[in-house]
């Protein structure tokens, strides 16, 4: 609504009539020149007010006003005391904070979550975080065993289990874990060589580090739990980046030899195995062979020698025959030598046998053999008779 609207004759406030510049009544609703209120008798009516409110009297004249309005001041001020004070003492702690409180400056508890209350300005809080896990990163260049260089990167995740040592014992908890991780990783590095460390070494590393760090931070009191670390990565100087690439690369060779060795020996290897145990039982076989043989020889000719004592003229004639009839079954022709003759007799046995019958029966090798004999006798003993004719 404007201030002059036709009608009504109200002011915003909803009040009618002139106000008085010395500080009077403001007058009846039904002026039509009311303005709007004076401020400043405004606020000597607030100040007024709040100086009967802590036991002030209102006055009408100047000097009685400046004295209520510094009343009033004090009142308001007092007023926002005790609220700071009311809210500064009562405080909240999340599920994974801890409250650590010094009265005075000196130690007094440890809270827990909840709503929780200290005495203002004599109390002071540090707010603790317990359950976080938090992470550094620590990134050195180091000396290894073998005095090569490497530039290694180091995770560190570690939590909070004692808040008052963490919050009061040490001044700055992250400096102190930095520096004695660097310490401990330097030990370790420093007794390793360089190829463990870039291959398979990476995880006994991180964990002797994390052993040597955590007695560190414990006889530290730091309060410091770690969890876990990690050697994230390590890699030669950027200055030797090349070279180091070379002998990665040689190294790399070998390996690939050495596994490509080992597989020719597991393939070749039984495979000798297996001739060489073939073998053995080949020649395990052919000694039982012989043996065998040899035995059944003795044998024979210890049951001969028996016959032979019992009648010598036939058994010697029959081991003749049997001789002639073995050597005569692998040779085709005979030379016959004639006793008092200076000419050689020729037997032309593959003829003779082709002139035989043939015969299927099994026992017909021995009695052909047995034949040809008699006949090849037979013929000998005819021809020597006729040339002892012929010299007659």
């Amino acid at each position: 609504m404007a201030w002059n609207e036709p009608g009504g004759g109200k002011d915003p406030w909803g009040n009618g009539g002139s106000g008085n510049n010395n500080g009077g009544n403001r007058g009846n609703n039904g002026d039509k020149n009311q303005g709007p209120p004076d401020l400043d008798e405004a606020l000597k009516q607030l100040l007024s007010k709040l100086n009967g409110m802590f036991g002030g009297k209102g006055g009408g004249n100047d000097k009685k006003g400046s004295n209520q309005g510094a009343g009033g001041m004090l009142g308001v001020l007092a007023i926002v005391g005790l609220l700071f004070l009311g809210f500064s003492s009562v405080y909240t702690l999340d599920e994974k904070e801890r409250g650590v409180i010094l009265r005075l400056g000196k130690y007094d508890r440890t809270e827990g979550p909840g709503l929780q209350f200290k005495w203002p300005l004599a109390e002071s809080l540090t707010r603790i975080e317990t359950t976080t896990v938090r992470k550094e990163n620590i990134e050195e260049r180091m000396l290894t065993e073998d005095n090569n260089i490497i530039e290694i990167e180091l995770n560190v995740q570690y939590r909070v289990n004692d808040p008052v040592s963490y919050a009061l014992r040490i001044e700055n908890p992250r400096l102190t874990l930095q520096h004695a991780a660097q310490s401990a990783l330097r030990h370790d590095v420093g007794s390793t060589a360089m190829d463990p460390l870039l291959t398979s070494g990476r995880e006994a590393t991180a964990q002797q580090v994390k052993l040597r760090l955590q007695s560190y931070l414990d006889r530290y009191q730091t309060g410091i739990q770690l969890t876990n670390v990690n050697v994230k990565d390590v890699r030669p100087p950027s200055q030797v980046k090349a070279s180091f690439d070379d002998v990665q690369a040689a190294r790399q060779d070998k390996d690939r030899l050495i596994s490509e060795a080992e597989s020719y020996a597991n393939g070749i290897v039984p495979q000798a195995r297996g001739q060489a145990q073939r073998q053995l039982e080949e020649a395990n076989a052919y000694r039982e062979q012989v043996v065998a043989k040899a035995t059944g020889e003795a044998d024979r000719f210890s049951a001969l020698y028996t016959e032979y004592k019992k009648a010598p003229e036939v058994t010697r004639e029959r081991l003749y025959i049997d001789a002639i009839s073995s050597v005569y079954a692998n040779s085709s022709k005979v030379l016959v030598d004639v006793e008092g003759g200076n000419n050689m007799m020729y037997l032309p046995l593959d003829q003779i046998m082709k002139n035989m019958p043939q015969t299927n029966t099994a026992g017909s090798t021995d009695v052909d053999v047995s034949a040809i004999t008699d006949q090849v006798l037979n013929e000998i003993r005819s021809r020597q008779n006729d040339r002892s004719k012929g010299t007659r």
